[in-house]
């Protein structure tokens, strides 16, 4: 059985590590509630879910992956408040590695790839 691993890369990571600190110190604050809160919460609960299924989210067509993600396949899944985190899957023989390339709001998503406001 191959080892799975998520991994959250450069955005990803870095609004990750921004909304954690903000929901640290929304929490000292006596917040449990907040959106942001509520975003983390999505965010960690769809890591889990990919620990035991890399496959779970999404599948977006080639056709429409952004050439300036430069990946073979891209996945995403629906976080809290109209939020999406995009991730690629790489396997060897040994592992599978989910790597989380973006964690954006959906006017964000909808530039990415460029979808128009109706």
């Amino acid at each position: 059985m191959k080892t799975i691993k998520v991994i959250l890369k450069s955005q990803a990571r870095k609004e990750y590590e921004t909304l954690s600190k903000l929901v640290q110190e929304q929490r000292k604050e006596g917040k449990t509630n907040s959106e942001e809160i509520q975003l983390l919460k999505s965010i960690d609960k769809k890591v889990e879910i990919l620990k035991y299924n890399p496959a779970y989210g999404k599948n977006i067509p080639k056709k429409l992956i952004p050439n300036t993600l430069d990946v073979d396949n891209l996945f995403r899944l629906e976080l809290t408040n109209y939020w999406r985190m995009l991730y690629t899957i790489r396997t060897n023989e040994v592992e599978i590695i989910s790597f989380v390339l973006y964690i954006i709001d959906h006017p964000t998503y909808d530039k990415m790839f460029g979808y128009k406001k109706r």
